[in-house]
């Protein structure tokens, strides 16, 4: 009969791994309340009927749900994901050197960030950092350099994917300091679920062999458990998402939590700055390293839609709509019952009346005094089309997601500079959101990436490079991507502004062409130049190329009619 098991006495956790599981358990435990709100609202924007929401309280026989915080989720990702990445060429570096910031280097350094992200498909993982920031108001991504290597059967090993990687973190899977003074500087933990099998792999991989005891021990432990009947002081060991230790014993998985910034040992009274710290089952330590990177910051990036004073959570655009997305399926469940209630209406029935069926021409026998009659409730309520219709209009524009976003055209006639005006004006909170999340999400992501695989580098590639609408294939080394500057992402803060710039460089085009003595003044072939380069299309602009096509086909106009005349001398000659 297996005895009771003291699991602290037979873990023996070491004294660094407690202190980061108390931590994961501190803050975890410090933003239950906004994790519940994220669950709720998580459930309206993907119930199907109001049975899954807090509408199912209400005790209505139409359980109908009005999916309008979908719709305006999906319109804010739509809009989100073409305003921070209009085309192709949303990377601009910028050189704080001459030297860094000629035209070669730029070329090298963007075509080399293009051609490693999309290698690695990142589109797909923007799409769903945007997706975390409308869900949850706030998306995390982390940068991890990665050697991926396909080995063949004949011993050749062929190159998957080598370079950095953007990985998109769960909000769920990261704690730190809600109250620290940024994101940056506040201490985070990282929780991973991985099978023995990758925690093998793990270790073989980097080559640490002096922790095959832990995984030994880690195996023997478990068996332990598994095998005992009554287990004592587990619940400090309890892995999330897990009922308790046996269970989480007994599913296979191993949880990593792993550190990142500067901790004190307490044990030892030493100070471990900028460490990444690495524990298993919240008892045995992993790996304890310092964090190589150039930049000397953690590799995490966080954007927040509306920021909190003094809280590092910050609010989603939808997290304020949800009482009104509750409003309007309890308007629309009431209209539909009350429907009901007019089309199939209860009876009253008074007296001595025999038995009935309600059907078209069907008699009803009435004894003395007996009577039946309908009662009709107030059809008063048929009317909530128009406050659900209201509420509706209220979400979208509180979302910062006007219905002109949508290609829905606002009533009344205006004027070219009226339409211009207003579309600039319903747009100027969508555009600030854009803007912060390419200028403190994206553009931070891309400098790191691009640090990384600088840092990391250590043979030479080859790269594709697209100019004047022919590709060549160059080789790069380590100096072709190392420079002093910084990239500079050029979707969102310059959609709008392009825009208006267009706008202004083709009124001043007319007025240039309209008055010869305006027109004097203007540099026609600065605004190509201008025009060019707002359009992103620099093929378009050639210092005098109109000149030289000119030429070209006044040579190719000469020359066809050299052959003509030659073919007809031919043919004079023989007579045809």
């Amino acid at each position: 009969m297996a005895e009771s098991l003291d699991i602290e006495h037979m873990l023996s956790p070491e004294h660094l791994a407690t202190e980061i599981s108390s931590k994961w358990s501190e803050w975890n435990t410090l933003r239950q309340q906004w994790v519940n709100e994220r669950r709720e609202l998580r459930n309206y924007l993907y119930a199907t009927d109001t049975s899954t929401t807090s509408n199912a309280k209400l005790p209505w026989s139409n359980s109908t749900t009005t999916p309008k915080l979908t719709q305006i989720k999906d319109n804010l990702h739509a809009n989100l994901f073409s305003a921070l990445f209009p085309s192709q060429n949303y990377l601009r570096w910028q050189g704080t050197t001459f030297d860094d910031n000629s035209k070669a280097k730029k070329q090298i350094i963007t075509s080399f960030m293009k051609a490693k992200l999309s290698e690695q498909s990142f589109p797909s993982v923007a799409s769903q950092f945007l997706d975390d920031v409308i869900d949850y108001g706030n998306a995390f991504g982390f940068v991890k350099y990665e050697r991926d290597y396909i080995k063949k059967e004949d011993g050749d090993i062929i190159e998957k994917f080598v370079g950095p990687r953007a990985i998109r973190i769960s909000p769920f899977d990261i704690c730190f300091n809600p109250t620290a003074s940024s994101f940056a500087k506040s201490p985070k933990v990282v929780r991973s679920l991985l099978t023995l099998g990758d925690v093998k792999r793990l270790i073989e991989k980097e080559n640490q062999e002096d922790l095959n005891p832990v995984f030994e021990r880690m195996l023997t432990n478990r068996q332990s458990v598994l095998d005992s009947t009554d287990v004592t002081k587990g619940d400090a060991y309890r892995a999330d998402g897990f009922s308790d230790i046996k269970h989480y014993y007994g599913s296979g998985y191993v949880e990593i939590l792993t550190f990142y910034g500067d901790l004190y040992d307490t044990s030892s009274g030493t100070l471990m700055t900028d460490r990444t710290i690495r524990i298993m089952d919240r008892a045995y330590l992993l790996s304890n390293e310092e964090n190589p990177s150039w930049l000397g910051t953690a590799p995490f990036f966080h954007v927040g839609w509306r920021e909190r004073p003094d809280n590092l959570y910050a609010m989603g655009p939808l997290d304020n709509l949800v009482g009104m997305q509750y409003r309007i399926d309890h308007l629309e469940n009431l209209k539909a019952d009350v429907f009901d209630m007019i089309s199939l209406p209860m009876m009253k029935i008074r007296g001595s009346v025999e038995d009935f069926e309600i059907a078209p021409g069907a008699r009803i026998y009435e004894g003395e005094e007996g009577s039946v009659e309908y009662l009709r409730p107030d059809g008063t309520a048929l009317n909530a089309d128009f406050q659900i219709s209201q509420l509706e209009n209220k979400m979208e524009e509180m979302a910062g997601a006007p219905r002109q976003a949508m290609g829905i055209r606002t009533p009344g006639e205006k004027t070219a500079f009226e339409v211009q005006s207003l579309d600039n004006a319903s747009g100027r909170i969508f555009q600030h959101k854009s803007a912060h999340i390419e200028r403190t999400f994206f553009e931070p992501m891309f400098n790191y990436m691009l640090a990384e695989a600088s840092r990391n580098m250590s043979t030479k590639e080859q790269l594709r490079v697209e100019e004047a609408g022919r590709t060549a294939f160059v080789t790069i080394e380590k100096a072709d991507v190392t420079g002093e500057g910084r990239l500079k992402s050029i979707g969102a803060r310059h959609f709008a502004e392009r825009a208006q710039r267009v706008q202004n460089l083709q009124a001043l085009q007319q007025v240039r062409q309209s008055d010869p003595t305006v027109g004097a003044h203007i540099s026609g072939k600065k605004i190509a130049e201008i025009m060019s380069d707002e359009l992103g299309e620099q093929d378009l602009y050639g210092e005098n190329i109109t000149i030289q096509e000119q030429m070209e086909t006044q040579q190719a106009s000469v020359e066809a009619q050299v052959d003509f005349e030659e073919q007809q001398q031919v043919a004079t000659e023989l007579g045809i």
